[in-house]
């Protein structure tokens, strides 16, 4: 039978930082898993940009960000144009995703100026996957 030669201490150095790293990514991974707690999308819409005119259309860009944990898709912005209490005109867009902390931006198209009205631009709907 052969005999087993103690360790050098090389041998123990190198388990030991061996050991420190590994236990290093563990606490890492645990850490970011348990700090990563569920937090529901916010969609942030901006609309203060500047309505301009071209052609006789008016176009109303905007941009919508999604501020919150989670990825949505099929998020929807409705855009509506009341002159004394009645939609005269309005409009959708569908945007397929928006990941956290990603921004898209749009513009609606109308025939009458909306500043001549009362121009609401809000989030319909999302979903989340």
């Amino acid at each position: 039978m052969k005999e087993k030669t103690p360790r050098s201490w090389a041998e123990w150095v190198t388990l030991g930082i061996a050991s420190s790293i590994l236990s290093a990514i563990a606490g890492l991974v645990i850490y970011v898993w348990m700090s990563d707690l569920y937090e529901p999308p916010a969609i942030a819409l901006e609309q203060n940009l500047e309505i301009r005119q071209t052609d006789g259309k008016f176009y109303v860009p905007f941009e919508v960000t999604n501020t919150g944990g989670e990825t949505v898709e099929s998020l929807q912005v409705i855009a509506e144009l009341r002159i004394n209490d009645q939609i005269v005109e309005s409009g959708d867009q569908q945007f397929d995703f928006l990941s956290k902390d990603e921004k898209e931006e749009g513009a609606f198209v109308f025939q009458r100026d909306p500043r001549l009205g009362n121009l609401t631009v809000r989030v319909a709907s999302y979903k989340i996957p």
